[in-house]
């Protein structure tokens, strides 16, 4: 069995090692063929997806490159000490797909999926199957923590599974409506653990007198501030900022540095709603394949297709509050007592924070930047506190593949806001591993009651759809 296992673990681990402009092309094109799409269509689908994630690699890289220096300059001008380096996704996913956990997870979790679709415990067919390594992530440290038990490993994978499902079906008329998606919703672990913060702290916001009026959104900035709301000035203003602030001498390469980081700002946030085109260009149609697939073999019943949250990162709202969230995320990691985790390389991900917000704020900017700001502060928190078994999951990884994403440096543990600072991971992480029985108990009655609730809820539903 553990022969077994280590083969599938490092048949996965290749694959993800070719990353996801080569992984996402391969998948998309098999699943496009296995629904029943011509190979030419299927192969476009997919070199469209691969393609979109070169393009949001290199602009990934352009954040990461660029301006991992100056952010550890201003770490030593500041004098600033914080022991948890911020490895980004790259890390954790290397976590995730290189033990057996993880060389199981999509099949598994595929199963899961049917089964629920049967069951009416939800309607979401999952197919974003590269983001499927969150679910691998947690039941990796899992796996880790607890001697190595798949047994346990596999329950934290599941349950984080089973309750992103029925979030992602709480969340799809809201997503739908917003972004113009018919039938799509985001199974996305990361996105969906900022559900639970958007309904409680947006129903506090419209409580605050006069605060409920407040209508701010990405394109009334431009009219108020006319070219200084438009995101690429805002981008190389955020980003003159940061080089202004990791300038140790002034010069003329000072000056050069600020205004290079400016530029490459707003070049990030420019690019960014362009790149997001060429994965909904190449998701579009699978989609529509998979939804008249499923309509048909479900008697016309309504599915959610679950595609990645990458479709809607371009959104003007998302752009300018995740250059507004950057700065203060920095600062406040800084100030904030009991953190040890200075976001870096995760600062590209946090694109992602906001694509379950926006449906409920209406694309205020306000709500939705006060809304992040509050997850992402107890985010830090998890971190934190994950961090000791991050490292620990990272090292053994590492020794044993030499991948270097995994590599964590000398003196310091590692930690990464995607997926460690989820609400969700961290709850499975804590519950699994530190109340033995007792916290797994709990986590099967937090799941089966979603299952239970959103079941009636779709019961409900299909048979009004029948009065009609």
């Amino acid at each position: 069995m553990d022969v077994f296992f280590s083969a599938l673990s490092s048949g996965m681990a290749y694959i993800i090692q070719l990353g996801a402009s080569v992984m996402m092309p391969i998948i998309f094109t098999i699943i496009g063929l296995c629904i029943g799409m011509s190979f030419g269509k299927s192969l476009k689908s997919g070199l469209y997806v691969g393609v979109g994630f070169v393009g949001l690699g290199i602009v990934t890289a352009l954040l990461t490159t660029n301006f991992d220096k100056p952010l550890k300059a201003i770490s030593d001008i500041y004098e600033l000490s914080l022991g948890v380096f911020d490895m980004g996704w790259p890390a954790a996913a290397a976590v995730a797909y290189n033990t057996a956990v993880g060389a199981l997870v999509i099949p598994i979790c595929l199963g899961v999926n049917v089964l629920m679709l049967l069951t009416k415990t939800t309607r979401t067919v999952n197919i974003d199957l590269w983001n499927y390594w969150h679910f691998a992530f947690i039941g990796a440290v899992v796996f880790y923590v607890t001697g190595e038990s798949l047994a346990w490993g596999y329950f934290a994978a599941i349950i984080c599974y089973v309750i992103t499902l029925v979030f992602a079906d709480l969340t799809a008329d809201k997503f739908q409506k917003f972004y113009n998606l018919d039938g799509i919703s985001a199974p996305q672990p990361f996105c969906q653990s900022f559900a639970p913060f958007t309904w409680c702290v947006n129903w506090l916001l419209d409580r605050i007198p006069g605060f409920n009026k407040l209508d701010i959104d990405a394109e009334g900035l431009k009219k108020k501030f006319g070219v200084l709301g438009e995101p690429i000035v805002l981008g190389v203003i955020v980003g003159a900022v940061i080089g202004a602030f990791s300038v140790k001498e002034w010069n003329s390469d000072a000056v050069k540095t600020i205004l290079s980081l400016g530029v490459i700002m707003g070049g990030v946030m420019e690019l960014v709603p362009r790149i997001t085109k060429l994965f909904i260009d190449g998701l579009m149609p699978i989609s529509e394949k998979t939804k008249d697939l499923v309509n048909t073999k479900f008697n016309g019943k309504k599915v959610n297709i679950g595609m990645s949250p990458a479709l809607v990162i371009g959104h003007p709202t998302t752009l300018v509050v995740t250059l507004l969230t950057i700065p203060t995320y920095i600062i406040v990691s800084i100030v904030l007592p009991g953190n040890e985790f200075l976001p870096l390389a995760s600062l590209a991900g946090l694109f992602y924070v906001y694509p379950i917000v926006l449906p409920y704020t209406k694309g205020n900017v306000v709500k939705t930047y006060i809304i992040g700001m509050v997850a992402l502060l107890i985010g830090l928190y998890f971190v934190t506190d994950m961090a000791p078994d991050f490292t620990m999951a990272a090292n053994d990884v590492y020794e044993k593949t030499q991948d270097k994403a995994a590599h964590i440096p000398d003196g310091f543990l590692g930690g990464s806001m995607d997926f460690a600072s989820s609400l969700f991971g961290w709850t499975i992480y804590k519950l699994t591993c530190f109340l033995k029985y007792f916290g797994p108990a709990i986590l099967v009655v937090i799941a089966g009651s979603l299952m239970f609730l959103n079941r009636r809820k779709i019961v409900q539903e299909e048979r009004l759809a029948k009065k009609k």
